[in-house]
């Protein structure tokens, strides 16, 4: 038999369309990031253009494109204008980011290979922007560009990170960059590190959980660093699939121990069962 109704309990129609007309947020809203994002890096390199439209005109009426989508995200035109007055600066250091990018790995023919093909690029293009919405306040928003990049790239960046210039993605799927990391300058990641938090209490929702990273610093495939405590000292490197949880004093050199060779025996015979 179908349950009774309830009188004292709404229709469930009725409770969702209290819910959508209580809605405090712009709808769309992922939708719109997703538009802003692709506009902007349209906006900002010819490569992700649709058109050769390149009089000032044409770049112009692109820019207010830009504005009406954020300004339809949020009601704030102050928020509209203080961003796009750090534009040249986020614009001037991708540019170096895809550089740096471009000059640390030999498989890349040009930086306009890096800009078009590469997801690291394409994860801190993005990353970049959202972060300076993130210092102006802009609620929420900022991190829907960020899992749009994480959509099309598998590389989580949260705009609350603080990551320095020249900053390089090789590969990248996998990556995980925390709210609280600090990443100096020249920092070179490649794929499935984490720099994460070695607590994941909700009240330690306002106190720094992710490692800080120095200068010149490598972080080699699949390793985790933790801890808003961890510091990783300038010029080190960390080896692939290594744990750290306490900090590392510049000009270090974190590995495993070099893999032990030994003859086979007929012990180590290993069964599997599918």
């Amino acid at each position: 038999m179908p349950p009774i109704p309830d009188p004292d309990v709404p229709p469930f129609v009725e409770r969702l369309a209290a819910a959508r007309d209580a809605f405090p947020l712009p709808f769309q809203l992922r939708e719109l990031a997703e538009e802003f994002g692709r506009g902007l890096l349209a906006f900002l390199f010819p490569h992700f253009a649709p058109a050769r439209r390149s009089s000032v005109a044409d770049v112009g009426a692109d820019e207010a494109r830009l504005r009406s989508v954020l300004a339809a995200a949020h009601a704030d035109p102050a928020l509209v204008d203080r961003f796009f007055a750090r534009l040249p600066a986020i614009y001037d250091a991708l540019l170096a980011d895809a550089d740096a990018i471009y000059l640390g790995d030999p498989a890349a023919t040009s930086r306009d290979e890096v800009i078009l093909a590469y997801p690291g690029f394409f994860a801190i293009a993005l990353y970049r922007p959202a972060h300076a919405m993130q210092q102006l306040g802009a609620p929420l928003f900022p991190r829907l560009l960020t899992e749009f990049a994480h959509r099309q790239t598998g590389i989580d960046i949260h705009p609350g990170a603080t990551i320095g210039t020249r900053f390089a993605i090789d590969h990248g799927t996998g990556i995980v960059i925390g709210e609280t990391a600090v990443l100096g300058d020249r920092v070179k990641l490649y794929q499935g590190v984490t720099l994460g938090a070695a607590s994941v209490r909700k009240t330690l929702s306002q106190v720094k959980r992710h490692p800080t990273i120095g200068n010149n610093v490598v972080i080699y495939a699949n390793a985790t660093i933790l801890g808003g405590d961890t510091v990783v000292g300038d010029d080190s490197v960390i080896g692939g699939s290594v744990w750290v949880t306490h900090s590392v004093p510049p000009n270090s050199m974190i590995t495993h121990r070099e893999p032990e060779r030994r003859e086979r025996s007929a012990d180590d015979l290993v069964e599997f069962h599918l």
